[in-house]
């Protein structure tokens, strides 16, 4: 009886010790969800938004995206990516959101929602002393210009190609890389006329590297630019809320005027 009743003892306890281990578990990791990590697709090749100084990922869209998460109670942690398949990891659920200088267009919206935070012209950058003589979109026609793959910017160029070749005039040729680093050192490197890009980014390349380019004409096509997140998802409004909130109590511009894009913020 003794050895019995000893045994049973013995089975209960580890019995319960089994069950206390699961429910401290789950309730450990349901915090840790809680608390957790947001993890953000970006291209990290789009300064001054996002790019690699050293092995870390910095820039306005890290500042941020850090500021958003921490605001949610999260902690955010960011994932490069190529753009030109930027929606399809989201869509895999490889990150939670992407923030990448994306342009929130029509055609983007089938695919994801958009938590606008910046409203961004494009800008077209020449060599130098603009050899060309480049002062438009329109003064293109004949000539090069490199962009970055999977962008709204190579999109407007395309259209804005066959508008100019309707008219009797020659095509825009749209030269593609797949990194904006590599379309800019294009132009630097005399494989294309001028580069297209974010007024942003193009005036960050310029102020890095003042004697080997130089802006053309004025900024053009302004497009709102947002976080883009799964449709459905209870992260939108979070998200949404954290934005305004930046926006009311001047921490989203202080971020803006830190990366010299001010002219970036969204009116009210």
């Amino acid at each position: 009886m003794r050895k019995g009743g000893l045994a049973a003892a013995f089975l209960t306890a580890v019995l319960f010790l089994v069950v206390s281990t699961a429910g401290w578990s789950a309730t450990a990791n349901q915090a840790g969800a809680q608390a957790g990590t947001l993890t953000f697709c970006t291209d990290a090749t789009y300064p001054p938004e996002e790019f690699f100084q050293g092995s870390k990922i910095v820039g306005s869209d890290v500042d941020i995206a850090t500021e958003i998460s921490k605001r949610i109670g999260m902690k955010a942690t960011f994932k490069n990516t190529g753009f030109d398949a930027i929606i399809a990891a989201l869509l895999a659920k490889k990150c939670n959101a992407v923030i990448s200088g994306m342009n929130d267009t029509p055609e983007r919206r089938k695919q994801v929602a958009f938590v606008d935070y910046i409203r961004v012209g494009q800008s077209i950058m020449v060599k130098g002393g603009n050899p060309k003589h480049i002062g438009s979109v329109a003064s293109l026609s004949g000539k090069s210009i490199s962009v970055e793959v999977g962008t709204t910017n190579k999109d407007f160029l395309d259209a804005q190609s066959k508008i100019l070749q309707k008219a009797g005039k020659k095509a825009i040729k749209v030269v593609t890389f797949p990194k904006d680093t590599d379309a800019a050192a294009a132009l630097k490197t005399g494989k294309v006329d001028a580069y297209f890009g974010d007024s942003p980014v193009v005036a960050y390349y310029i102020a890095q590297d003042p004697k080997s380019f130089g802006f053309a004409g004025q900024p053009v096509n302004p497009i709102p630019v947002g976080i883009a997140i799964r449709k459905g998802d209870p992260l939108i409004p979070k998200v949404r809320k954290a934005v305004a909130a930046m926006y009311a109590d001047g921490t989203m511009q202080k971020i803006l005027a830190k990366w010299k894009m001010s002219a970036t913020a969204l009116k009210k």
